[in-house]
């Protein structure tokens, strides 16, 4: 079967690297030789019979190749595209972001022996190679004995697709011939080695003006975080001279064409966004807004974690996405912050998923208005919530908390909230939670928070100072409360309604700064940190309200009046009595700084007693386990 490969396509890549608009791409056919993954996407040799050139398919296409449409050896033809040259090798790399197949896989390579041999039949290898007529028509078929001919389009007479946007392009405003004449790339397709691009994306969360000081000076830095129509995001950094240029001109939720910026590999400590780059626009770079574009709403692309699996991100950089069932909906709150002493709205709400486990969101400023209200109203309906870009706290255990760039989408038309709410309608209701921040039972299975699941000895964790560097490091261990301290501060005065800490108001009674008000009561809640032991070792780890109870025996209320009687042995004996009992432990072990000193901290997050049935279970099959591996 014969078939056309565009004579010197490389070299028309090569000699129009970076289109300006897709009217400016020539019919370029090529054949895929090598063709492999490459991370997400796929790579390969592109090939016209003269020449070849590294390849790889914008990930877009991946389902393209998996599928079966783009195949090794076949051939497609080139509607998009960007060479890149790369620096550190010295050669180019061709970005495919468009393209069409031509053909299935050949029988074999496409070679040319000869120039002059081009256009001659070769029956030998089945391939027909001719070079382009000028005034052949596109699609015209010539079927011969040895095959199909596939010829160029043929220029038109008429006025061309070049004069016609010329014409236009004369009574345009300036950001609609940006439109028109630059290409508008994807983010997907965006490298840190790609030359000129025009991005059109919205603004979906805009940072403060911050200012800042290092060993070169003094600045001010702010950042966008920008979404386009295809719902990938990426983060926009501006410093000094470009921070006051574009401050006022990024508005949240317009739209902008963006272009002469730089890309860089972003850092995974920092970002906000799941980019693998970020990136900076200096003074230079062009920021218009598309004011008489089509404004387009971005797609929300969620990274769902279920909420018996938070336990590991607690504390840590990375941002988490949740969708659940509205359990309840507490009424709004005003806060006001210890940095500024401003105040704000905060709301919490309670959420579950089919993992039936319960967790705390606490909404903040219009969200806890707007949003929230809009919850509140619909609280008897249990509707669903899908929200994105959520902080990992460690209040009350585990607890979520919403940033300026948190996306929250009531009942959204998804599959995981339609399956959600049917898996709720048949079940769910009847089904009795739990919060994911109290402790667990030993038999649990659920994976991730188990008190099986991460097995360690107390000297794995404390022999290994780095341990929980960059974020929380969850484990279970057996071991007896060995000691402790009676002299400690083993609890703190909290607030009734919101648990958190009050001091003494003026006149009498408490002042609750989370609340705002004064009452006449508070409560007890435990903060203590006890001695542990086991065979290997001794640590000390720090426990909280509910899990001190656990260890304690009563509340701190209790142990409290204990403590205020003359004698103080009852609270002496009930601390003895609460030593050497076996426990099961949750434990979380992270590095706190203290006098620029950093600390490892063990952080108890749930405790049971052992149920020495499942506790043999468990170490028959651990010992199952080592004879196998012998």
């Amino acid at each position: 079967m014969g078939q056309w490969v565009s004579p010197d396509a490389i070299a028309a890549l090569l000699s129009n690297p970076k289109p300006d608009s897709l009217t400016d791409i020539p019919e370029i056919i090529v054949q895929i030789t090598k063709l492999e993954p490459k991370g997400k996407s796929y790579g390969f040799d592109a090939n016209d019979g003269k020449m070849k050139i590294k390849a790889i398919f914008n990930s877009r296409l991946s389902s393209e190749i998996i599928s079966g449409n783009i195949q090794n050896l076949g051939l497609i033809r080139i509607l998009d595209y960007t060479v890149n040259e790369i620096p550190s090798k010295s050669e180019n790399y061709l970005i495919i972001t468009k393209c069409e197949v031509v053909s299935p896989a050949l029988a074999m390579e496409i070679k040319d022996e000869k120039n002059e041999e081009l256009g001659e039949k070769k029956e030998e290898s089945g391939i027909i190679l001719k070079p382009k007529q000028e005034h052949e028509i596109k699609g015209e078929v010539k079927k011969e004995s040895s095959g199909i001919l596939l010829k160029p389009k043929q220029e038109m007479v008429a006025k061309s697709a070049a004069q016609i946007v010329n014409e236009q392009h004369r009574n345009m405003a300036p950001t609609a011939r940006m439109a028109m004449t630059r290409r508008v790339h994807p983010l997907v397709s965006l490298n840190p080695y790609q030359g000129n691009w025009t991005i059109k994306v919205r603004v979906t969360s805009k940072g403060n003006m911050r200012a800042y000081k290092n060993a070169r000076g003094e600045g001010c830095v702010f950042n966008v975080e920008l979404t386009d129509e295809d719902g990938t995001q990426i983060q926009a950094t501006m410093f000094n001279e470009a921070a006051r240029k574009f401050y006022d001109k990024f508005q949240l939720g317009k739209v902008y064409y963006i272009s002469k910026g730089t890309l860089r590999v972003a850092n995974k400590q920092f970002r906000t966004v799941q980019n693998d780059y970020e990136m900076t626009l200096n003074e230079n770079s062009e920021v218009e807004e598309a004011s008489n574009e089509a404004a387009f709403i971005p797609e929300t692309k969620f990274n769902f974690v279920p909420i018996d699996q938070l336990g590991p991100c607690v504390n840590s950089t990375e941002l988490v996405d949740v969708v659940g069932i509205v359990q309840s909906v507490s009424p709004t709150m005003s806060i006001r912050r210890k940095s500024n002493n401003e105040i704000v709205p905060k709301r919490d709400i309670t959420i579950a998923d089919e993992t039936r486990k319960t967790v705390v969101v606490s909404l903040w400023n219009d969200l806890a208005t707007d949003l929230g209200q809009e919850l509140l109203d619909l609280a008897d309906k249990s509707p669903v919530v899908a929200i994105k870009s959520l902080k990992v706290g460690d209040f009350q255990g585990v607890s979520l908390s919403t940033l300026g760039r948190s996306i929250v989408q009531i009942n959204p038309d998804i599959p995981e909230s339609k399956k959600l709410r049917c898996w709720y309608d048949s079940e769910g209701k009847e089904t009795s939670m739990a919060s994911v921040g109290s402790g667990l039972s030993p038999s649990t299975k659920s994976g991730g928070r188990s008190m099986y699941s991460d097995r360690v000895s107390i000297s794995h964790m404390t022999s290994n100072p780095s341990l929980g560097g960059d974020k929380p490091a969850f484990f279970s261990i057996r071991a007896y409360i060995s000691f402790i301290k009676p002299d400690q501060s083993m609890w703190y005065r909290a607030c009734k309604a919101c648990n958190k800490k009050v001091t003494e108001g003026v006149g009498g009674g408490y002042w609750c700064e989370g609340c705002q008000k004064n009452d006449a009561e508070c409560s007890l809640r435990y903060i203590m940190v006890v001695k542990v032991s086991d065979a290997s070792g001794e640590g000390w780890v720090s426990a909280f309200n509910e899990e001190a109870e656990k260890i304690i025996g009563c509340s701190a209320d209790e142990l409290d009046k204990l403590k205020s009687e003359e004698e103080g042995s009852s609270y002496q004996l009930k601390l003895k009595e609460a030593t050497w009992n076996p426990h099961l432990f949750r434990v979380s072990v992270a590095q706190n700084e203290y006098n620029n000193e950093k600390r490892q901290r063990i952080t108890v997050r749930a405790v049971a007693p052992v149920d020495f049935a499942a506790e043999s279970r468990f170490l028959l099959e651990d010992i199952s386990k080592m004879k196998g591996s012998q």
